[in-house]
């Protein structure tokens, strides 16, 4: 009987492999490695051990993990790996304010913290052209506090989609972050999921929401860049998760 029928199934054998280190951080972990190495042969074990373990995190911390990136319309996707640590209602920068950038009405902001334990490729949370970069120095406080949006070393990137919708989103250097590395620039393409930079050594990303979508992440989840679903465009009323 048809009904009874097994619909065909493609199985592939798939292995867990290492993450590959991403170009940018493989100075630093050949310098680790070479300053380790000088400390071996010297046989001064009290610091080549420690400096071993520190070239491993070095490596650790730029690791590139292929993503499996959610495919549908309107989806907002999570641009940093990370834990939910704040969601408000805010203005939007002052650099993306305006009729060319998100306006001047308040947002829903997502604020997604790095430790430096997590993966720090950011990726973009939509699809579309990016029509604005705006970059600002500041301080390094501790990226978890409020104030961070608006005192640290940061960069504001703003992409259009296809339908006119504008995902404004901003990469916050940390207490230890000291550089932000951008993978675009004005104009470029980028697909939802797509590699845009990379932030040093702990960070922060927030996302700003237009209006009339509302998050579907809680407060101390976390998130996975390229992956987690934050939000869906114009979805007023998304379910979210209780902690417990």
């Amino acid at each position: 009987m048809a009904s009874l029928e097994k619909p065909p199934v493609t199985t592939t054998n798939v292995k867990w492999r290492w993450p590959s280190v991403h170009p940018d951080g493989r100075k630093f972990v050949l310098i680790s490695a070479v300053v380790t190495l000088i400390f071996a042969w010297f046989a001064w074990e009290t610091l080549a051990w420690p400096m071993a373990a520190v070239t491993i995190w070095v490596a650790a911390f730029f690791r590139d993990p292929i993503r499996s990136v959610p495919q549908g319309e309107g989806l907002v996707i999570a641009p940093a790996d990370g834990l939910i640590t704040l969601i408000q209602q805010v203005p939007p920068p002052p650099e993306m304010t305006g009729e060319n950038g998100l306006g001047d009405a308040p947002m829903t902001r997502v604020s997604i913290f790095m430790s430096v334990f997590d993966v720090h490729i950011n990726r973009a949370p939509i699809a579309g052209t990016v029509r604005q970069i705006a970059y600002i120095s500041g301080k390094f406080l501790n990226a978890d506090l409020d104030k961070a949006s608006e005192d640290n070393e940061r960069q504001h990137i703003l992409v259009e989609g296809a339908d006119g919708v504008r995902i404004g989103f901003t990469q916050i250097a940390g207490l230890v972050a000291r550089r932000i590395v951008p993978f675009v620039k004005v104009g470029d393409t980028v697909g939802r999921g797509q590699r845009i930079g990379l932030i040093r050594f702990g960070s922060r990303v927030d996302v700003y929401l237009p209006a009339g979508t509302s998050p579907r992440v809680a407060l101390g989840q976390r998130t996975i860049a390229g992956e987690t679903i934050i939000a869906k465009l114009n979805e007023a009323d998304a379910g979210i998760g209780i902690p417990q």
